[in-house]
C-alpha cells in the first residue's frame, strides 16, 4: 500500500467507525440525521453511494446507519432507495410496542403522547396538546430519538403528569380532535402525517382528511 494512499485508508477506517457508531451513540444518530437533513440532493446521493460503496466494512445491521437518513428524508425515490438498501427491515409504525400516555391541563384540554420504536434502541415521539371541540393547540413530532430519553408513565411533559393509556382510545380522540381541528377551519398539523397509518382503523372521514389535508 502506497503512501499517498494512506491518509484515505484512514479516512475510510474512521468514517466506517463512525457509521458503527450509529447503532449505539444517539448523540452521533442524531448528528447523522441533522447532518443529512442539511444536504442538497447532489450531496444526499453522494452520502448513499459512499454507504452503498463502504456497507461490506460495516460491522452493525444496516438499519443503524440507515434509518437516521430515512427519518428525515421526504423525496420518494431516495427513500424508496434507501428502504431498498436496509432489506427486509420495515420503516413503519407497527402496532406492537407502540406507547401511548396522556394528561389534563389546568385548562381542560389534553397532552397526549405516542411513542413508536424505530430500531434498536430508538424511538419517536409523537406529542400534542387538543381540546375536544376546538381542535390542536400545538402538534410536535421527534423523529428520532433514544427510547430512555422519550416521555413515560409517571413523567411531566409540558406541564402535565402523564399516564399510560391505551393506543386505540389515544387514537380515537385524535380522530375527534382532527375533525375539529378541520371544522374550526384550520390547517391540519403536518407531523401528524408520521403517523397516519394509525388512523387508517378510524372513521373514514378522520383518517381521509389527514392523509388528504
Amino acid at each position: 500500500m502506497s503512501s499517498e494512499r494512506m491518509p484515505d485508508e484512514r479516512a475510510v477506517a474512521a468514517w466506517c467507525q463512525w457509521l458503527d457508531a450509529l447503532a449505539t451513540d444517539a448523540q452521533a444518530a442524531l448528528s447523522a440525521s441533522l447532518a443529512y437533513e442539511q444536504l442538497n440532493d447532489a450531496l444526499r446521493d453522494h452520502w448513499l453511494d459512499a454507504l452503498l460503496q463502504d456497507r461490506a466494512r460495516i460491522k452493525v445491521p444496516l438499519i443503524a446507519v440507515y434509518a437516521p437518513l430515512l427519518a428525515v428524508e421526504k423525496d420518494p425515490e431516495r427513500r424508496a432507495r434507501i428502504q431498498a438498501c436496509i432489506g427486509p427491515a420495515e420503516w413503519s409504525l407497527p402496532s406492537a410496542g407502540i406507547r401511548a400516555f396522556w394528561g389534563k391541563t389546568k385548562e381542560g384540554g389534553r397532552v397526549g403522547v405516542i411513542v413508536s420504536p424505530l430500531y434498536l434502541e430508538f424511538v419517536q415521539v409523537l406529542s400534542c396538546c387538543w381540546h375536544a371541540r376546538q381542535g390542536f393547540d400545538w402538534v410536535r413530532h421527534e423523529p428520532f430519538l433514544e427510547r430512555t430519553l422519550a416521555p413515560n408513565h409517571g413523567s411531566v411533559f409540558e406541564g402535565v403528569r402523564l399516564e399510560v393509556t391505551p393506543l386505540r382510545g389515544m387514537i380515537d380522540e385524535l380522530s375527534y380532535a382532527i375533525l375539529a381541528h378541520q371544522r374550526s377551519g384550520l390547517v391540519i398539523p403536518e407531523e401528524l402525517r408520521s403517523h397516519a397509518s394509525l388512523f387508517h382503523a378510524q372513521p373514514v372521514s378522520a383518517s381521509a382528511v389527514l392523509v388528504s389535508g
